[in-house]
């Protein structure tokens, strides 16, 4: 993918978050892996429907060092390390999803309760400890929580997303959503029933290995 590429897929990405209900106003922030040392990141306070792919930003995501006037999003540094530790992710979305963060807010991990939460994001979603955002302490809570997973909510805060590409990434937000509000509910009749946990683990690895794959060769 070339930077020009990069910019409009984050660009476009935040503005379907918008539209998808997934954030509101200048909340969360998008990111993309340009190369070995780089990333693409939405700007800090920019309203998502006035963003052209010019005021996204380039980040260096070893240094921290970005180019231009236009700050990146003050949540970069979660971004950077996820680029950092996990190879296999190319994308990454933080939002503040209401079904997500109600999660979050009450500190509840979700089980495997649904055959797609956990083919795309794992055999369950945990939640980070709570810390002030931006500090090391909520990146490094983040990071251990995403940690053979796609999805991990932030305490009292939000939700991280990764994957291997800006699509990937977004199925997940959409799906995290989705778990989240079935688990709220199915907790109000009578308690979620979760899936066995290993067999949760095995879906997630043939999403990754296999099917994954398969349906790319069928578009």
């Amino acid at each position: 993918m070339t930077e020009k590429e990069a910019r409009i897929a984050v660009r476009d990405a935040g503005k379907k978050l918008l539209k998808e209900g997934l954030v509101a106003r200048t909340w969360g922030n998008v990111s993309i892996r340009l190369s070995e040392t780089e990333m693409i990141i939405t700007p800090s306070g920019r309203p998502y429907e006035e963003l052209l792919p010019e005021d996204m930003v380039r980040v260096n995501y070893l240094t921290h060092q970005y180019e231009g006037k236009v700050k990146p999003s003050s949540e970069y540094k979660l971004h950077t390390e996820i680029y950092k530790t996990r190879k296999d992710v190319n994308s990454v979305i933080h939002t503040h999803q209401m079904n997500a963060s109600t999660v979050a807010a009450a500190r509840r991990e979700i089980p495997p309760i649904l055959d797609d939460q956990a083919q795309l994001l794992g055999p369950s979603v945990r939640v980070a400890p709570y810390a002030l955002p931006n500090t090391k302490k909520i990146v490094k809570g983040s990071i251990k929580a995403l940690k053979g997973r796609n999805a991990a909510l932030m305490a009292n805060h939000g939700a991280v997303c990764v994957g291997r590409d800006m699509d990937e990434v977004f199925v997940c937000c959409q799906v995290l959503e989705k778990a989240a509000k079935a688990f709220i509910e199915g907790e109000f009749l009578g308690g979620a029933k979760p899936i066995n946990k290993f067999e949760a683990w095995i879906m997630h690895k043939y999403y990754l290995k296999k099917y994954s794959k398969e349906a790319k060769k069928n578009k």
